[in-house]
């Protein structure tokens, strides 16, 4: 981003000069360290059961301050932005230096790259206008089919402005709105009830989010959803290959596979890809890729929360990893570029390797191809929560739109699937690649460390041989 010469909004509570130099006493004898200044505001809303039940809004900002040496770091934080209280976190974060000259880091390198606007998603649109649509989308609901019996819709807007000093005098910033929309629907028939969901959002305003043509399909999908959940039957359980949809699915890629790429577990040989740099990891064919530059997008960023610009970065390539996603601490570390992914959730938090929108690219399959190869197994097309052990590359997913395979013909939608396996295994046994690669619709979360950032997922339809599906009834 272009160097600004004030702290705007901060300029009233915060003088840049003493700031700097405020920071240079932090960062004495140290090998890195910054100062980020973060306002944000937020409002979310909750329409369930035909009333408003939440609608919430939050302001706040604050500053972090940080020392680093070799792999210690100092880090204080303040809601106070003003000279006095800055210096207490400099006396604070200093203490992590300590004695003895370090050599400062090289700066970031500049940008001028911007992947997104600067519109304020929580106030493009008149509150009375959310309410309004909100209750439209809920009639909307109940009006498609009579088994729909209850329906929730979120909205979510927020805007997030950082500035990053830097003890050479460098000042950065960043504008990052957010926006989303979601749809669940409970439908009921003969006693049984089952739920569906759907939704999504980006970095933009709020206005493209809530016009017709971008919600009623969004409703139709939800109800769909909830619909195929109606008529499942359990899930088998056992050993046998699975057939991944495009997108959203990409989830078991990020879990299974993007934590265990980022250097502060390779740096420190927690992560069962330590030590296999250049070595084959993947089946041929398997690129994957951290790319924090796609514009829009919900993991996008057009520079992290250190000052480095967003990059597009290969982390494996025709099932050779080579690369990790890297913060500026883990980077001098390993003697590599940092590349764009030191992320923190707040102002509170100190920085660390983290995903931006991590998906794997296409392969050459048609994707009705995939499925008539598959003989007996699970095509998965929908995920909940899902978690990993990053030390051995362990996962557990559930799925919430799974169909049962025989013989290549998809028969019926089964319920409590649930995929378990280990990340470079089923890396190994991926067996064919679709053509159909798609991004999610801008949903996910990622936590790390009791740090929460907006991620993208994203994959062509794979098969995966021989994950463990867990279910209740027999294969």
């Amino acid at each position: 981003m272009p160097q600004q010469d004030r702290f705007a909004p901060f300029e009233t509570a915060l003088d840049q000069s003493a700031a700097l130099h405020l920071l240079r006493e932090a960062t004495a004898g140290a090998e890195d360290g910054e100062l980020f200044l973060e306002q944000r505001r937020s409002e979310a809303l909750v329409f369930d059961d035909g009333r408003v039940k939440t609608a919430s809004y939050d302001a706040s900002e604050g500053f972090g301050l940080r020392a680093v040496k070799g792999e210690v770091a100092g880090y204080a934080h303040s809601t106070e932005i003003s000279e006095s209280a800055l210096r207490r976190a400099s006396e604070t974060a200093r203490l992590a230096v300590g004695e003895g000259g370090g050599v400062m880091a090289p700066p970031p390198q500049g940008t001028n790259l911007h992947l997104y606007s600067d519109a304020d998603p929580v106030s493009d649109t008149p509150f009375a206008t959310k309410i309004d649509i909100l209750r439209e989308i809920d009639a909307y609901a109940r009006d498609l089919d009579k088994r729909v019996v209850q329906v929730s819709v979120s909205m979510a807007a927020s805007l997030q402005e950082v500035f990053i000093l830097r003890p050479e005098g460098g000042l950065v910033s960043d504008i990052r709105p957010m926006a989303r929309l979601n749809v669940s629907v409970i439908v009921e028939e003969n006693g049984k009830r089952e739920s569906g969901g759907h939704g999504g959002g980006g970095r933009f305003g709020l206005t493209g989010l809530i016009e017709p043509a971008h919600w009623k399909p969004v409703v139709s999908e939800a109800l769909r959803i909830a619909l195929v959940n109606l008529r499942a039957e359990p899930a088998p359980a056992g050993q046998m290959d699975v057939v991944l949809g495009p997108g959203w699915p990409g989830v078991l890629l990020h879990e299974a596979v993007g934590h265990g790429l980022e250097g502060d577990f390779n740096r420190k040989k927690s992560s069962a890809f330590a030590g296999l740099m250049g070595q084959q990891v993947a089946a041929k064919g398997v690129t994957v890729l951290d790319d924090g530059t796609i514009p829009d997008r919900r993991g996008s960023i057009s520079i992290d929360d250190e000052g480095t610009p967003s990059g597009k970065n290969v982390l494996i390539e025709d099932g050779v990893l080579v690369g990790f996603m890297q913060d500026r601490q883990n980077a001098r570390l390993m003697g590599v570029t940092p590349t764009g992914n030191g992320r923190r959730e707040s102002y509170a938090h100190a920085p660390m390797p983290r995903m931006t929108n991590t998906y794997m690219l296409n392969g050459d399959a048609e994707p009705g191809a995939i499925l008539a190869d598959l003989k007996d197994g699970i095509y998965a097309v929908g995920f909940g929560g899902g978690q990993v052990d990053i030390t051995n590359g362990k996962f557990v997913f559930n799925c919430t739109e799974a169909y049962r395979v025989k013989n290549g013909v998809v028969g019926a939608p089964v319920k409590g699937a649930t995929l378990i396996g280990d990340g470079p295994t089923a890396m190994r046994q991926i067996r064919a690649i679709g053509n159909d690669m798609a991004l999610d619709p801008g949903i996910g979360n990622c936590g790390k460390a009791g740090q929460w950032v907006p991620v993208g997922v994203g994959q062509p339809t794979l098969m995966i041989g021989g994950l463990t599906v867990g279910g209740s009834a027999a294969a």
